[in-house]
């Protein structure tokens, strides 16, 4: 177990290298920001030359690879970071010098016990693409076939828990300040973030996500996921189709190769709306580096580390939250945010509404290149604080995806309007399962299995609940024991801390002052 004053030590140097971007200004002046982190901000800064303009990208890549990570995930909480912060840290790229091919050799061999020959007839020893946590190389199978290899940086594994292990630490201190930074929750933005990259760190969960994509999208034509090569995939290493085609984000080459643009920006929307509402299970990373369009114009999307799931309820609620968005029904938007607990019922669903109205008239009817989902969904954001509504994970994924998606279909044709090619597709897959004749049919099938589960469920009551009687609790975030409880029952005081705080700061401290006189 790591000790605190081990996490305060890397919480000071990492906040040195935000002092030095200029990454720390904003939130340290945020009236929300709670006293001890404005106070631990100020001895990270001590004695930095700060930047007239903030670089939160660069920050966190200066930082390292889990950084990186934390970055692009914060990209979607502007409610958590501010909307300066979070707007550039949408241009964090994950991208870092590639490791050496010997070292990715050795990866390979050890993971399968065999030989690289063995598997492979031959492999470029130049990647194709390294990023924080793996780098791809392109290679041949011993059958002859093209293929595209994903290794897990060495030591990764190791690097990426170490700094979880802290990001969990100082979020449970932040939440247990309580005001606005227990409303945001941080505890879980960082629950979840572990939960995504513990997916990434894992390549057989990747390639299975993969596989289950193509599943869901295999009747939707125009749209393809490439091919896993399961005797060529362990935790470290996937074997994917390798995929000849032109990044959708070169508009110039497709332009040249004949596509119809609009068409293809169209596709694009739809195909994430089939696999957002109708799938419940979508490509959450779909940047412009992770499509690629083949000659016959099919879309192909690669790199699935970072995947959504919505249950049916929350996606029946999300399509009509669009939908009312579209139409503008915000009384109907306004009474679905309360029917989902999204909004404590103690707030007043017709002033919810107006909230919503004023932030979705001045958008509505307008193209993409004057107003867009994007800044809808920012001032979506910016009304939950009044209405005390609490983080939805599920959402802001869906969010962050969203914007990419808008932002790769506004390039492709400028004209696109959001709400018009998806409101035919919602307005579809609302009458499909919100229908009476679904409603009725969903009912008999849940009344049916309710039956069926009853004796089992008798069965586990028994088991759970002893004759003294209780109730069961929810499930909870990992324990995470804070200074001050530590401090109470070990009866010690604060010198320790104050002494890693030191031991930080000078270290930091004299690195920078190194890096002047060099």
């Amino acid at each position: 177990m790591t000790r605190p004053s081990t996490h305060i030590f890397r919480l000071l140097k990492w906040g040195r290298t935000l002092a030095r971007h200029g990454a720390l200004r904003g939130i340290e002046r945020d009236a929300n920001t709670p006293p001890p982190v404005r106070r631990l901000m100020r001895v990270a800064r001590f004695g930095t030359m700060q930047p007239k303009e903030p670089d939160y990208a660069g920050a966190f890549r200066a930082i390292g690879p889990a950084a990186i990570k934390l970055g692009q995930t914060l990209a979607t909480r502007p409610d958590l970071v501010g909307e300066e912060a979070a707007h550039n840290l949408l241009s964090l790229q994950d991208s870092l010098p590639p490791v050496p091919f010997a070292q990715i050799r050795e990866q390979i061999e050890r993971s399968f016990e065999r030989p690289l020959e063995e598997l492979f007839s031959h492999v470029d020893e130049e990647p194709v693409g390294a990023a924080s946590i793996a780098q791809v190389h392109k290679a041949v199978t011993t059958e002859g076939r093209d293929v595209a290899i994903k290794v897990l940086r060495p030591g990764i594994r190791e690097k990426f828990a170490e700094d979880i292990a802290t990001y969990e630490w100082a979020a449970a201190h932040l939440e247990a300040l309580g005001g606005e930074a227990k409303r945001l929750r941080p505890r879980l933005t960082i629950a979840n973030f572990k939960r995504w990259t513990n997916q990434e760190l894992d390549l057989r969960r990747e390639a299975a996500s993969a596989s289950e994509l193509a599943e869901a999208m295999r009747g939707v034509a125009g749209y393809h996921i490439p091919d896993i090569d399961w005797d060529r995939t362990n935790g470290r290493v996937m074997t994917i189709e390798w995929i000849d085609g032109v990044k959708i984000s070169n508009r110039e080459a497709l332009v040249a190769a004949g596509q119809d643009l609009p068409d293809l920006a169209q596709r694009l929307v739809l195909a994430f709306l089939t696999q957002a509402i109708a799938g419940g299970f979508f490509h959450a990373d779909m940047h412009q580096g992770n499509l690629f369009v083949k000659a016959d114009g099919t879309i192909v999307a690669i790199d699935f580390g970072i995947m959504g799931r919505i249950d049916l309820r929350a996606r029946q609620w999300l399509a009509e939250i669009l939908y009312g968005l579209i139409t503008g029904n915000y009384k109907r938007v306004a009474e679905i945010h309360f029917e989902a607990q999204y909004v404590p019922s103690y707030h007043d669903v017709g002033e919810f509404a107006t909230a919503l109205r004023a932030v979705g008239e001045p958008m509505r009817g307008k193209p993409v290149s004057e107003l867009s989902v994007g800044q809808m969904l920012d001032g979506l954001f910016a009304i939950t604080r009044d209405f005390d509504m609490q983080t939805q994970p599920h959402l802001l994924l869906l969010q962050k995806t969203m914007v990419m998606v808008e932002g790769i279909a506004t390039q492709l044709d400028p004209s696109i309007n959001m709400w018009e090619t998806s409101a035919p597709y919602v307005r579809s897959w609302i009458r499909d399962e919100l229908g009476p004749e679904a409603a009725i049919a969903d009912k008999l099938r849940t009344d049916a299995q309710t039956l069926l589960r009853i004796p089992d469920l008798v069965r586990r009551i028994e088991d759970r609940f002893p004759a003294k009687g209780g109730a069961p609790e929810q499930q909870p975030l990992g324990d995470v024991e804070l200074i001050w409880d530590r401090r109470e029952r070990q009866g010690r005081g604060w010198g320790g801390y104050v002494v890693a705080m030191l031991a930080g700061g000078l270290l930091v401290y004299g690195g920078t002052v190194l890096g002047w006189l060099g």
